[in-house]
Formats: C-alpha cells, structure tokens, sequence
C-alpha cells in the first residue's frame, strides 16, 4: 500500500511512473496541502513528439487531474544547443526556421492531454526563448555561471558516458545544462513552479537546476523522473524498424499507432494499461491475468484506449474496427493506410518490388527481395512467388485497390488514380 498522502503521487506509485525524487517528503507534503506548479520541457528537434515522450506527457496529465498546474515548456533556445544527454555525438544544429516548424508541429499534441486555459490549474505553454535569447553573456557567467562546479559536472552519467568513449563534447554542449538549470529558476520566479519532471536521462540536469534555485534564490525546488520507456526484454521502446511511433496523426496514422500498441510484448501488458490508460487499476489486474489467445484481448484494449488518448475515440474505434476486418474475416478494409499510385503505373506493369518500396513496407527491393524469398509478402493474400512479377489493373480489388502485406500485421492499400 503506498505511503504517500498526496492523491499525486499515490497514484504515479501505483501506476509505475516513479523512479528518482529529490525529495519525496516535501513534494507529497506539497501536493496534498495545495497546487503544485510543475513542468516539462521538450525540445524542438523533430515536427513531432513520439511515444518515448508519452511517460512526460502522462505525468503532467497526473498533475492536473490531482489539482496541480502544468507547463509545457517549449523549448525554441534550448535546441539551438541540443542536450547531449547519452549521446555519443552532437545532434545537428538546426536554425531559427527548422526550430519553429517543428515546435507548430509539437504543440498540436498536447490539447489531447491537458486542459489549456487561465484557472489556477489549467495548463500553460511557455518557450524558453522568452528569456534565454536576451541573456547578456558575460553577465550570464557571472551571474550564473558560478554556482556550477565543472568536476561536479564531470561526474554526470550524460557527460561522463561520452567522455569514457572518447567522444568529443563541444564546449555548446556542455553548457546545456547550465541553460537547463537557469530554465527552472527563471520558471520558478515567472511561475511559482517548484517541480520539474522528466525522464530518468534527464535527472542530471534537472539536480542542477534544484541546486541553482537554492543557491540564486534559496527556491525549494524538486525534481521527479520517470523510469526509462523500455520493453520487459530490456530494448527501448517507441522505435521499430519502420523508425519513430510518432504521435501526430500525419506522420504515423492512427491505425499504425493502433498496431503499435497491438503489438505489445505479452509481459508488457499491464505495465503498459497503467502508464498509458486510464482504465481502473481493479480492471487492469483482470486484463494483466488472462493468459494465452485471451491476452490478445487485454492488448486490442490497451492499443484502443492509448490510440483514443492521443488520436480521439473514433479514430481509435475506427483503427480496431480495420484490424478486426482485416485479420478476423480476410476482407479487404478500405480504412487501412492507404498510398495513392498513378493508374498508368499498372498499364505497363509495376514491379512488385518497387511496389513494396512505394508502400512503404519494405526499405528497398533488396529488402522486398527478402521477404519474398521468406514468404512474408502477399499481394491480396496471396504470397508473392515471383520477386520478377508485376502489378496491373487485374490486380486491383472490387474496392479499388490492391491490398500489399508483409507478414500478418502490415499492410497498406495501393490505390491507383
């Protein structure tokens, strides 16, 4: 039984979100007396967030739901740096454009979560630009600077790691936690915020930013990190080898995030139904239980009930309602990603290997070639025999289309126009 009072942190316990706390006692005092203001910060280094950011997102989510206020910390200066948190080489620096496009493409998310607004607990976005992009350099050091010990620095996992390689670290990178750190402190003047949540990787520069607060400003400052989203097997999850479980709908559809949660390791189940739903935990215990075919079940809920959070019920309704036409009954459901094709492509022929690539089932015709030759590519159900064979127009279904799979899983409509 947790020991928290807070109903914020009884129920991140509960749920499997905790995994370091600077201080426990002080934020579970604070939580159950009045409104925590707590914050996570993203940078904008692609046009969309994927499902590795979901566990931040899902505690700020936490937060409010418990009577605390969220900020979304976008992170327009930041990324002008780039974290080099665990990384063994820079990550490209992207200019001023490249930045504000993906940061267009990152808000849309987080309307699905939180609830935006001028109450006391309703969220806010801010972007770190607000402050960092004035800052005087020399009065920066001074003013800042100072209060970070680089031995201190030195000890970090993030920075430790890639020394140990031997992987160069640029004096840019090394400033990012310093710039970090200041984004707390000038957050807490700004905001009254005193949390600051986050991945486990980020735990180092968030222990900065707590110990300038106390040192600038004598602020009580605590930090809060989730575990690392990894698979019961230990692989990191959100990727697979088609790349990034985006979370906007124009860059993964609906469906294919649907799969993704579908294709859940079977020892995965309920960890995933309680960080990523927000099913009864009495009703997660049942789903985690079944075993066998039945957990197949517990699966289709929990890829039904993340997709609704992130994509809206009827999409996720919809992305099920595909899966079940396609794999329970063999039909061809015309809600499957789709990718258009000339129709003069099939007059002469289009080579089924070229097919698989345009579909974006397969990387290149080498990688078609080999899941022909391991019998998991089917053309209308059928497995391709022939790696030399061609698409036409005889090709192309009652439904206007013609049905590509690898294996029985992935799938995606040709439709000629």
């Amino acid at each position: 039984m947790s020991s928290y009072k807070s109903d914020f942190l009884k129920e991140l316990d509960i749920r499997g979100f905790i995994h370091q706390c600077s201080d426990f006692e002080a934020l579970d005092s604070k939580a159950s007396e009045g409104i925590v203001t707590g914050y996570v910060g993203f940078d904008c280094t692609a046009p969309s967030l994927h499902v590795g950011n979901l566990l931040s997102i899902m505690m700020l989510r936490r937060l409010q739901q418990a009577g605390g206020k969220p900020i979304v910390v976008m992170g327009g200066g930041t990324t002008r740096i780039g974290d080099p948190s665990f990384r063994d080489d820079q990550r490209k620096l992207l200019d001023d454009d490249q930045i504000d496009a993906n940061m267009a493409g990152i808000k849309q998310v987080f309307s699905k979560f939180l609830t935006f607004g001028e109450g006391p607990t309703d969220a806010i976005m801010v972007d770190n630009r607000e402050w960092l992009d004035d800052l005087k350099y020399i009065d920066f050091l001074r003013d800042v600077g100072r209060h970070f010990s680089v031995n201190r620095m030195l000890t970090f996992d993030s920075v430790k790691l890639r020394l140990d390689r031997e992987q160069p670290l640029s004096f840019l990178e090394f400033n990012y936690m310093i710039i970090q750190g200041y984004d707390f402190v000038e957050l807490h003047r700004r905001y009254k915020c005193t949390l600051q949540m986050g991945g486990s990787d980020q735990w180092g520069n968030i222990v900065n930013g707590i110990d300038l607060g106390r040192r600038v400003d004598q602020a009580p400052l605590v930090g809060l990190t989730t575990p690392l989203l990894t698979t019961s097997s230990g692989a990191k999850m959100g990727k697979t080898a088609d790349g990034a479980v985006w979370l906007n709908a124009e860059m993964l559809s609906p469906y294919d995030y649907w799969q993704f949660w579908r294709n859940t390791e079977d020892a995965d189940v309920g960890t995933l139904l309680r960080r990523f739903t927000e099913l009864p935990i009495a009703e997660i215990e049942k789903l985690e239980a079944l075993e066998g075919a039945e957990l197949n079940d517990a699966k289709k809920v929990l890829a039904t009930e993340a997709t609704a959070m992130a994509h809206g019920r009827d999409e996720a309704e919809k992305a099920a309602e595909t899966a079940r036409v396609s794999f329970e009954t063999g039909a061809v459901s015309t809600d499957l990603p789709t990718v258009e094709i000339p129709a003069a492509d099939l007059d002469a022929g289009l080579g089924v290997l070229s097919a698989f690539v345009t579909a974006g089932l397969c990387g290149s015709n080498g990688d078609a070639r080999r899941q022909i030759k391991g019998g998991g590519a089917k053309v209308n159900d059928k497995g391709v025999q022939d790696e030399r064979g061609s698409l036409t127009k005889d090709d192309v279904t009652p439904e206007g289309v013609i049905k590509l799979s690898i294996g029985k899983k992935k799938h995606v409509l040709l439709k000629p126009v």
